[in-house]
């Protein structure tokens, strides 16, 4: 648990226990069709002849407040396609449509139009139709220029082609997939570090500003998982979020088994070595906040690994080898 990310305001042990307690209340709201509920990085749902939906859903969180400062609106919906389109090709499922949510202090025409521009464009990237929306105006509850996005992601999968931690061995290795950046997880430490350093978001970062480094937009992975789906390279894959490596890598393994991860085989964000060192934060808080520089992590068979980076560099993805299964639980980095 990073303590950091704690006093910036955001308590993980109440989220996964919230997490729990809406679990079980959604049981009691279900249908047989249902294969998977809350809790896996999609809900699946089965509509017949061997064919299941997948569907996910997320925001990209206090990111919207760096955009609200840069005054740059145009990209933060890439993130929110990125955050659900990424959860749901975790299952093996090609994302097929999407629908944000907009909430709005003011509606201000030119705003909402950049901010559904940065929409458009990360459908376009994961592939999937822009299918519908609502823009939703709160005076009085919300300062004008401030907003909020939420958004909706409902793929296919074939049964006999789903992805899931049923398919991993011992022995297995992992696949990371490089970030481009911090994604759109651990911005409300990010902020904490910059009103307590005083750090404007000028501030010269390797020839670009840190703001410009911040606003980074998610990465978008579906098309490089899917290739691996498609010829069979894959068996599980992690979309590394909230919470890190070790939050997320365990959704993607069977119970009773563990993970290495060696570190020194990929590089970190240079905006991340920026925060830790003003910040002073402590390794536990980065690896527990952030996704350390890899966004998606996918397990393969041992045998596959070679076919698989090639697969992922004819897409454009240079993947490293990041670690490998093992018979112990829990994660090792």
């Amino acid at each position: 648990m990073s303590e950091a990310y704690r006093r910036a305001g955001v308590d993980l042990e109440a989220a996964a226990d919230a997490v729990g307690r809406i679990r079980d209340i959604a049981r009691g709201a279900s249908r047989p069709e249902v294969v998977e509920g809350i809790g896996g990085f999609a809900g699946l749902y089965d509509l017949g002849g061997g064919r299941l939906l997948a569907a996910a859903t997320d925001g990209v969180g206090t990111k919207t407040e760096i955009a609200r400062e840069l005054g740059r609106l145009d990209t933060i919906g890439i993130d929110l396609v990125a955050m659900c389109a990424n959860d749901v090709v975790c299952t093996g499922a090609e994302p097929l449509f999407f629908l944000d949510y907009l909430a709005v202090g003011k509606v201000q025409p030119g705003e909402v139009a950049d901010l559904v521009t940065g929409v458009a464009e990360g459908c376009r990237r994961a592939g999937v139709a822009l299918l519908g929306g609502e823009t939703a105006e709160h005076p009085g509850v919300m300062g004008a220029g401030a907003f909020d996005l939420a958004g909706f992601c409902v793929g296919t999968v074939e049964r006999d082609r789903l992805l899931g931690a049923g398919r991993v061995e011992p022995g297995d290795l992992l696949l990371g997939l490089p970030s481009t950046g911090l994604h759109a997880n651990g911005f409300s430490l990010v902020r904490r570090v910059l009103a307590e350093r005083g750090l404007a978001l000028d501030t010269d970062l390797d020839g670009r500003t840190l703001g410009e480094a911040l606003l980074e937009p998610t990465a978008i992975y579906v098309r490089a998982v899917l290739a691996l789906a498609e010829r069979g390279l894959v068996r599980s894959a992690a979309n590394v979020t909230g919470g890190g490596i070790p939050e997320n890598l365990p959704r993607a393994l069977p119970e009773g088994l563990g993970a290495t991860l060696e570190r020194s085989r990929w590089d970190e964000p240079p905006v991340l070595t920026f925060l830790k060192e003003a910040g002073r934060l402590a390794d536990e808080d980065l690896v527990s906040t952030f996704n350390m520089g890899i966004g998606m992590l996918l397990a393969v068979g041992p045998g596959d690994a070679d076919d698989a980076a090639s697969a992922l560099e004819a897409e454009g993805v240079r993947a490293v080898l990041a670690g490998e299964v093992i018979e112990e639980p829990g994660v090792r980095l």
